[in-house]
């Protein structure tokens, strides 16, 4: 969450002077691209022990190799140091990071599901994506009091780096608590009635539930999509297209966050009362029209900017009935590689591409965003 909320600091310290603003731009979401098209690999080989060995050990795992690489990225040379190897160096931080996500939000949803009851698993998931956007909220306050403290100069030459140290060392918290954590009911019984998996689990996935595949990763698009453009990217989009200043739109997104993890919870509370078509059935077209409300009336009237951004995060809430259905669709014995191999393998072609589908669209259509999440939502 940090690096993108620094986006425009990174690109101009890890990549040549004098480049034009868009390729600058290109490259520094490219970088960040590329930790998505590693958590297939990465999530699979987290989720076969997961289903194997035991949820809460790939679990604490995960949130280890993530404050490795996070406070890596934090202590890393710059282009004016390291030249042409600043950004390989950086490529290889965001490779580590994307690889820990691969099994830490997977992990996530797993875990919490099979803590609670049947009737409770999208409320669960909701929570615990209430959580995820309290992480992508905190992100956000660090950046904005950053932004508030220091001058420009100041936040380019050692600024940036404290939010990514301040993140390693909230990375090494969270390894140390959930030491505290207590394996999932479920895995504990189909570890006692030696009911794991009697087959390589992703082959088991492959073998018998190809369309749960191919819906949960159409589903991780609609998640990855929302998520990306509307709150990772928007800050910076807000800031080169339509000139707002660096806080306020900080501000904004802060508050659009919350109401994401507002609107995760609800999505969740809907879907185990409603299932997750009906949901979607109304929920898709409420986002496309908001999205696209706030790209085109930021443009005339800014002062609109923190209504119409908070009510937009709501809305991408939406997203989360896609988790809650991945955790339906596969067995408990391949479960964890079954969601892990579906969310990455769907966030590394949407959400790994989306930056750069959207950059590219920048150049022809200052609409772009708010078109390619429209788009999304008339798909389903």
């Amino acid at each position: 969450m940090i690096f993108v909320f620094f986006a425009n600091t990174i690109g101009d310290l890890f990549f040549p002077p004098g480049i034009p603003d868009w390729l600058r731009q290109f490259q520094t979401f490219g970088i960040f691209a590329v930790g998505y098209l590693i958590r297939p690999l990465s999530g699979v080989i987290v989720a076969h022990s997961g289903d194997l060995r035991g949820r809460k050990q790939m679990f604490t795992f995960s949130i280890f190799l993530m404050a490795l690489a996070t406070l890596g990225i934090g202590l890393l040379p710059t282009y004016r140091t390291l030249g042409p190897i600043a950004p390989v160096c950086l490529l290889l931080l965001r490779i580590g990071q994307g690889a820990a996500v691969g099994g830490e939000v997977p992990g996530a949803w797993v875990f919490v599901s099979e803590h609670v009851r049947p009737s409770w698993i999208a409320v669960a998931c909701g929570l615990m994506s209430f959580g995820v956007s309290g992480g992508i909220l905190l992100g956000s306050l660090i950046a904005t009091g950053l932004n508030i403290a220091l001058p420009p100069s100041q936040l380019a030459s050692y600024g940036w780096r404290m939010a990514f140290l301040l993140g390693g060392l909230f990375g090494l918290l969270s390894l140390y608590l959930r030491r505290l954590l207590a394996e999932t009911p479920v895995f504990q019984e189909l570890k006692a009635r030696r009911a794991l998996a009697s087959e390589m689990p992703l082959k088991a996935v492959f073998r018998g539930y190809r369309l749960e595949i191919i819906l949960s990763v159409l589903l991780t698009w609609m998640l990855s999509a929302n998520v990306v453009v509307m709150i990772l990217m928007a800050p910076a989009l807000l800031e080169k297209l339509y000139h707002v200043p660096r806080v306020e739109s900080l501000q904004a997104n802060s508050l659009a966050t919350l109401a994401l993890g507002v609107g995760g919870v609800l999505a969740g509370w809907l879907t185990d009362r409603f299932g997750p078509g009906r949901v979607l059935l109304v929920g898709c077209p409420v986002l496309g029209v908001a999205a696209y409300a706030f790209y085109a009336l930021i443009q005339i009237s800014p002062e609109f900017l923190i209504p119409l951004y908070t009510l937009t995060g709501l809305a991408v809430g939406i997203g989360m009935v896609g988790p809650c259905y991945m955790i339906e669709a596969f067995p408990a014995p391949i479960r964890f590689t079954g969601v892990a191999f579906t969310y990455n393998t769907g966030y590394a072609i949407f959400g790994g591409f989306t930056p750069l589908l959207v950059s590219w669209l920048l150049q022809f259509d200052r609409m772009g965003p708010a078109h390619y999440v429209v788009a999304m939502c008339c798909g389903f």
